[in-house]
């Protein structure tokens, strides 16, 4: 049996007798695409099967490309790491915060983690808007000091410096920067209506808010996944939370950034790619609960990492359990996405170890 035909087995299963809807499943080992498969249906009422094309949101899963985007434009030079941010956004400098650099808004230590008050969805899908309301914001720790997952501002952080710096939207920028070199179509911050059609329905049941509110995802845009099924909320550009996509499509991502890239195409050399994925480590206070595994816009490997165990390995997850990420040891890009939320068991954990099993039986192991 192949491993495309033991992944599609599996697929098969959860989304029969292992509590999931609809499920899609990418990975090139070095360069050659070796699974893409799929199963289950893109809503519960509707019967419409899955397909190759099917768009699935995947939230922060969309923070990676986010940071392809700053890297390349930063490997041609446009933009530097520890350039302040108001260099190239003047508005940005309010309430002290003229010192806060690209590199620090990229590990997630600008100070800014909190979503603006006193805004609803009209304002949140609007990008002017958000980017003045995320300009004015008061800084809550010295920058570079502390990390604190910035959950949703990061988008506009990072994303208006790509809008200033080239003169083109964000969403522009993802399918000139990422979609066109690599032929990818299934990639979007922003969706045309055109494809409204192919985007899965999410389910989360039993959603309850929780007992503190996270400033950083307030609860009014809560449940996310509500959120998300709405077309006003798939067509806005949100970068750090509303991508769409597909798994082949992050999959085809991650291998475009692994030494030799995918058909001939590296979106990023392999130094730049060293230097985006070196851990980066501020001052914590002691007992800090926030993750330390972050590259420039990355997270990392290590230990028990869904990503692979050395901290070479790199990629980013969203809310609901949609992955991607780059294994440089076995060459692997991957890609997963599913649309039931709130299950008890970590898919993505699950078919990534079946399919690392699937390839150590094939001979394919760490380098």
């Amino acid at each position: 049996m192949t491993i495309q035909e033991k992944m599609q087995l599996l697929l098969n299963r959860l989304t029969t007798d292992g509590g999931q809807r609809g499920l899609q499943l990418a990975a090139y080992v070095n360069g050659k695409l070796l699974v893409n498969a799929w199963a289950g249906t893109l809503d519960a009422g509707s019967g419409r099967r899955v397909s190759a094309d099917t768009l699935f949101p995947v939230f922060s899963t969309g923070k990676a490309m986010l940071a392809t985007v700053i890297h390349r434009l930063a490997q041609r030079g446009r933009i530097s790491y520890d350039q302040p941010i108001a260099q190239v956004w003047p508005e940005f400098a309010a309430h002290g915060k003229g010192a806060i650099t690209i590199g620090e808004a990229l590990y997630h230590t600008a100070g800014i983690p909190n979503m603006p008050t006193g805004i609803g969805f009209a304002e949140l899908h609007n990008w002017d808007t958000m980017c003045r309301a995320v300009a004015a914001l008061p800084l809550l720790w010295p920058p570079g000091t502390r990390i604190e997952y910035h959950a949703i501002t990061s988008g506009w952080i990072l994303g208006e410096v790509a809008c200033r710096v080239t003169g083109k939207p964000f969403g522009q920028l993802i399918q000139e920067e990422i979609c066109q070199p690599l032929k990818i179509n299934g990639m979007y911050m922003g969706i045309p209506a055109a494809v409204e059609g192919r985007v899965v329905t999410l389910e989360e049941p039993g959603w309850q808010p929780p007992a503190v509110e996270n400033l950083a995802i307030p609860n009014w845009m809560c449940p996310l996944s509500s959120w998300m099924n709405q077309p006003e909320a798939r067509r806005a550009c949100v970068p750090a939370s509303n991508a769409i996509m597909t798994a082949h499509a992050i999959a085809r991502h991650y291998a475009g950034l692994l030494p030799g890239g995918v058909d001939g195409v590296e979106l990023l050399p392999a130094s730049r790619v060293a230097m985006a994925t070196q851990m980066q480590r501020p001052p914590l206070s002691i007992g800090d609960d926030q993750p330390k595994d972050w590259g420039l816009g990355y997270r990392l490997g290590g230990g028990d990492s869904i990503y692979g165990s050395t901290s070479a390995a790199f990629g980013f997850s969203g809310y609901g359990g949609s992955v991607g990420f780059a294994d440089p040891t076995i060459g692997l890009a991957f890609g997963l996405t599913k649309n039931f939320f709130g299950e008890k068991e970590n898919v993505a954990d699950l078919v990534a170890r079946e399919l690392r099993a699937a390839l150590q039986a094939a001979g394919v192991s760490p380098g």
